[in-house]
């Protein structure tokens, strides 16, 4: 058998310029790549999305939808990074993570939908403790979330980076104020609880890295303090490469949001006392929360080994 085709839709954007960086270099795939002048030509796209092996959608959802539609060949396995198809049928969520059961079904998927960045952050800490039955599923929950600006994708990263920016941008701003951001059904559904976790994000002058932070009550963990949380976490994701938690109260007297900037894995930290918990997930947006992740659920897909080509 031949190296795997793997065609990346929408290269040019921020996740889709970051898979390619982590797969031009490896000798076990053959990487398609379209005209630069076609790549919006839909009978040359609809080529090369049919002529893969495996296709990477790195697309807004009404794009992501039309090219799903565009994919003829019944062989072509895809993975989307958009918002389109988190909690659609017969799409499997990419967190292998979650149990043995979530990785093989990636594995054998295919059609997997990426995890959204800041979701990824609230599911690596509350799908264990509503799967283990300490958070029931009517659990009412708060999380916020400090992402770097390339989660904005080009547009925000132009925005900060631009000599003439608005001073406002020098500050964390708080978005999403609706309470309605488009993570929400996945996160709800994923975790399956009952009603959406009041989410707030925050987005500040950094380019890449996030903490998503859970607060809890003893109340609603079955009396369980933040040490034992820790180390039910700990037991619940022994083992993996690519999710692991902390020791308890470790990262010292503050956590960063560009801590693990770089890094496609993430990291859990665990606070608090008896009677409050704080749970923060540590990793990179562009990583983890996008591209990295997305490399990850292909090599599972394929049977390469789950960290090929990931940092």
């Amino acid at each position: 058998m031949g190296k795997p085709k793997i065609y990346i839709d929408g290269k040019e954007g921020t996740t889709g310029l970051q898979i390619y960086d982590r797969l031009e270099k490896r000798a076990d795939l053959d990487l398609l790549l379209i005209d630069e002048e076609k790549r919006k030509d839909p009978e040359e796209r609809k080529k090369y999305l049919n002529g893969a092996d495996l296709v990477f959608l790195c697309l807004p959802d009404v794009a992501a939808r039309e090219a799903v539609s565009m994919v003829e060949n019944p062989g072509v396995r895809i993975i989307d990074a958009s918002t389109a198809h988190r909690t659609a049928p017969g799409w499997i969520y990419g967190f292998p993570e979650l149990s043995g059961k979530q990785r093989e079904a990636v594995k054998q998927a295919g059609r997997v939908a990426n995890p959204g960045c800041h979701a990824t952050g609230f599911i690596a800490a509350v799908y264990p403790l509503t799967a283990m039955g300490i958070l029931e599923e009517g659990a009412a929950l708060t999380c916020f979330s400090l992402t770097g600006y390339s989660g904005g994708g080009k547009k925000m990263i132009a925005e900060y980076e631009d000599p003439a920016r608005d001073v406002r941008l020098d500050s964390p701003r708080i978005y999403g104020l609706n309470l309605k951001h488009k993570h929400l059904p996945e996160m709800k559904a994923v975790c399956g609880l009952k009603t959406d976790p009041i989410f707030c994000p925050v987005v500040s002058d950094y380019y890449k890295g996030m903490a998503t932070t859970t607060a809890l009550f003893s109340c609603q963990t079955g009396g369980l303090g933040a040490e034992q949380v820790r180390e039910k976490l700990a037991a619940w994701y022994e083992g993996q490469k690519l999710v692991t938690v902390a020791p308890f109260g470790a990262g010292g007297p503050m956590l960063a949001g560009n801590e693990m900037a770089g890094k496609d894995s993430l990291v859990l930290y665990v606070n608090g006392r008896e009677d409050q918990i704080i749970i923060t997930a540590l990793f990179d947006n562009l990583g983890k929360g996008a591209s990295g992740a997305a490399v990850q659920n292909m090599n599972l897909m394929l049977g390469f080994e789950e960290t090929a080509g990931v940092e």
